[in-house]
């Protein structure tokens, strides 16, 4: 979090503060859910006579679906300005005697008896980097009944290397177990707990029987303590040969992990080539990162590559409940082995991701990425139910209205690519990245921020002040420091293999963005004097090349760029000496 204070505010005085983010709505059981921070501290009301004022909210739904969309709950009393289809507007306006005490929260669900989809279609906007034109695919479960879920053969691979001694094989217990209480009788499952060394359950898959859990709750509890290093090879290799010879279910893996390992793209490849099943459909893999310290792109890619769903937990509390939401999704697939046709007429065409997900009934199912050539008025979806039957929809494409779908799928597209830039080591994927990065304004792995502050009035006289505050946390040589300041890579990295080997428990890692953080206060306390100023994030993109000289040269680009506005300003940095 970056805070900064406006100094000399004087009585009577109205400012006004935009801020534009993108926010994932969560799904579950047939409802998107909105949750907004607009809860205000007792301190901001004035102390003594109460006076009045107005609260503001306009929220305009825009689902994207030509289906009816019906309003389900929210926190505030929302009038209704306008309802189309796919489409509706409403409004809070109220005289309050103190601030929101409440969030802001808004549910919504567009119903279908059946399952139903669609396709988006974006043109590329003036200076794409990219002209081939943009689609996004989705496909709802509905609410019908009758579709059954996939009987299920779930492996669990858990963690219990010495970094996870504590809460956080305390809460991944909680959420394997939780999961299995989840599995139905015909269903069947085994555990295999992992460091250097691999600890069965059983050595045959297990029915999910009342009986059969307890006794996977023993062995859990007294059977296994957190301790030595971290080899995710081995139980992989054990978990393939268990389910080499299913037939007509769901083979899944599931991943529990807090670590990163050496041998990771090898550990990718290995699942690639293995990817073969007896029966009709091939595994299915899942993964679930805790903390900072695994590498969350190879977990993204080894769920990729096996078709299944990654998440990650950054603190112990939050592993239970995200463990047994991944699983949900993961045990309640309603449509298998999804292709799409007609895209084969194409010129060209990039789908995201390479491999389509299964559809599950906690989840709907998105694909996007470019194409060039003539997108077809409607594509036929196929796939396989769980009774074995062939099930074919026709899905219709439709130009997308007021409904910016490149900044929809920006975060998803940028971490899947991101993911593959590391399996493959390309360069070239690597550019791509950062030029969506900077084009989206989404942070990402292969480009920094800049905070730019540009200035209506004559400069402050604390510069000497501000640089010295700076020179003091992370001095860099000659940069006008009032206006320039470098917040650096704000994404998750690669994993830690130090800290994996020295098992360091995830969440004791100092925030990574902590100096920046600081560098932005210490300014903004400095510039007391300044009348008027602007921010300008800047997003620049970083090659092997790239040191602090040229940050700054670019930054100082960026100053001229800005005109005293407050604008976005994006550069690409190639090859610099």
């Amino acid at each position: 979090m970056y805070s900064f204070e406006i100094p000399e505010v004087g009585g009577g005085s109205t400012f006004s503060i935009k801020v534009t983010w993108s926010q994932k709505l969560l799904y579950h059981e047939g409802q998107f859910s909105l949750n907004v921070p607009f809860s205000f501290p007792s301190f901001v009301n004035p102390i003594g006579k109460k006076i009045s004022k107005r609260e503001k909210i306009l929220l305009n739904v825009n689902s994207g679906v030509g289906k009816e969309i019906l309003c389900r709950c929210a926190s505030h009393a929302l009038k209704e300005l306008r309802r189309e289809v796919g489409k509706m507007g409403f409004l809070y306006d109220a005289e309050v005697l103190t601030w929101s005490s409440a969030d802001f929260s808004f549910s919504y669900n567009v119903y279908s008896k059946d399952l139903f989809g669609g396709v988006l279609l974006q043109s590329p906007f003036l200076r794409d980097f990219d002209d081939r034109q943009m689609f996004c695919c989705y496909l709802f479960p509905g609410d019908n009944q009758s579709m059954k879920a996939f009987r299920k053969e779930v492996i669990f691979l858990i963690d219990i290397s010495g970094s996870m001694k504590g809460n956080p094989f305390e809460s991944a217990k909680n959420g394997l177990l939780s999961s299995l209480q989840k599995l139905n009788p015909e269903d069947s499952f085994n555990i295999i707990a992992f460091n250097v060394e691999t600890y069965l359950f059983s050595s045959l898959m297990e029915q999910a029987t009342k009986e059969a859990i307890l006794k996977a709750t023993q062995w859990l509890n007294d059977n296994l303590t957190a301790d030595g290093g971290t080899n995710i090879l081995a139980p992989l290799e054990q978990a393939l040969k268990l389910l080499a010879e299913t037939t007509d279910s769901i083979p899944l893996i599931f991943l529990i992990t807090d670590g990163a390992v050496e041998d990771e793209r090898d550990i990718c490849n290995f699942v690639k080539g293995s990817l073969t099943s007896g029966g009709s459909i091939s595994l299915r893999i899942c993964t679930f990162g805790i903390g900072t310290y695994c590498n969350h792109y190879f977990l993204r890619m080894l769920a990729q590559i096996g078709r299944g769903h990654f998440d990650t937990a950054y603190d112990a509390d939050s592993v239970d409940f995200r463990m047994q939401r991944l699983f949900a999704t993961a045990s309640s697939i309603i449509l298998a082995n999804i292709t799409v046709d007609a895209l084969e007429s194409l010129d060209s065409l990039e789908l995201l991701p390479f491999c389509i997900p299964d559809l599950s009934c906690g989840c709907p199912l998105i694909v996007s990425g470019r194409y060039s050539g003539n997108f077809p008025d409607s594509v036929k979806l196929s796939g396989i139910l769980a009774d074995m039957r062939k099930f074919t929809i026709d899905i219709k494409a439709q130009k997308a209205k007021d409904l910016p779908v490149d900044r929809v799928v920006a975060r998803r597209q940028i971490d899947l690519l991101t993911a593959n830039a590391w399996l493959s080591g390309s360069k070239e994927l690597e550019q791509k990245v950062a030029k969506m990065s900077i084009q989206s304004g989404v942070p990402s792995e292969y480009t920094l921020m800049v905070l730019h502050h540009t200035l209506r009035e004559e400069k402050a006289s604390e510069t000497i002040l501000i640089q010295n505050v700076f020179n003091k946390i992370n001095p860099l040589k000659k940069m006008d420091l009032q206006t320039k300041i470098m917040l650096g890579n704000l994404c998750v990295g690669f994993g830690n293999l130090s800290a994996t080997a020295e098992n360091i428990p995830p969440g004791t890692e100092e925030t990574k963005s902590s100096d920046a953080t600081e560098m932005f206060n210490a300014a903004s306390n400095c510039c007391s004097r300044v009348v008027e100023r602007c921010c300008c994030m800047c997003f620049i993109q970083t090659c092997s090349y790239m040191n602090n000289q040229c940050a700054i040269v670019l930054s100082q680009l960026c100053a001229a760029l800005a005109c005293f506005e407050c604008m976005n300003c994006c550069i690409e940095l190639c090859e610099c000496g």
